[in-house]
């Protein structure tokens, strides 16, 4: 998801909607809005809005090891030049899950998901090491997924 230029502002019906589907993203329009007051048009509108916004996206997050994605890995990036373009590319690739730019001994941080040590060896090699200004990288294994959550609600 990408942040848009102007923040939108979330009034306390719409933040309690996002938690609600944050705990559990199947919930019936029907039973958001008993919890919220509102009617089940109410709900399904002011939902749509929040996905048109980009504010948040209902998806299904799964395990990537019981779904043959054996390898993930952090790889931390340094560029020299355009790190948009960079970035951009990065986000082109079917591998790689979650990118962002930063300020530290990284330009971009991106995070693969691939189903070997092979195939994670022919990311770097053969598509992330070859991009015009990508100058160096440190690559992040994955030994053990601690937690993965994205219930942390609108605070």
């Amino acid at each position: 998801m990408t942040r848009a230029s102007s923040e939108t502002r979330l009034d306390d019906i719409a933040k309690h909607i996002i938690e609600l589907l944050q705990e559990d993203g199947r919930q019936s329009y029907a039973a958001i809005a008993k919890a919220v007051g509102l009617s089940e048009a109410a709900v399904r509108q002011r939902v749509q809005r929040l996905l048109d916004a980009d504010v948040m996206q209902i998806v299904a997050v799964t395990d990537p090891l019981q779904v043959g994605f054996s390898r993930q890995a952090m790889i931390g990036i340094r560029v020299s030049g355009d790190l948009l373009a960079v970035g951009d590319a990065l986000t082109a690739m079917p591998e790689v899950d979650y990118v962002v730019t930063t300020a530290g001994s990284f330009d971009i941080l991106a995070e693969v998901v691939c189903e070997d040590d092979d195939h994670l060896l022919d990311l770097l090699n053969q598509q992330i090491r070859i991009l015009p200004g990508v100058t160096s990288t440190e690559t992040f294994v994955y030994l053990k997924l601690n937690k993965q959550h994205y219930n942390w609600g609108t605070r």
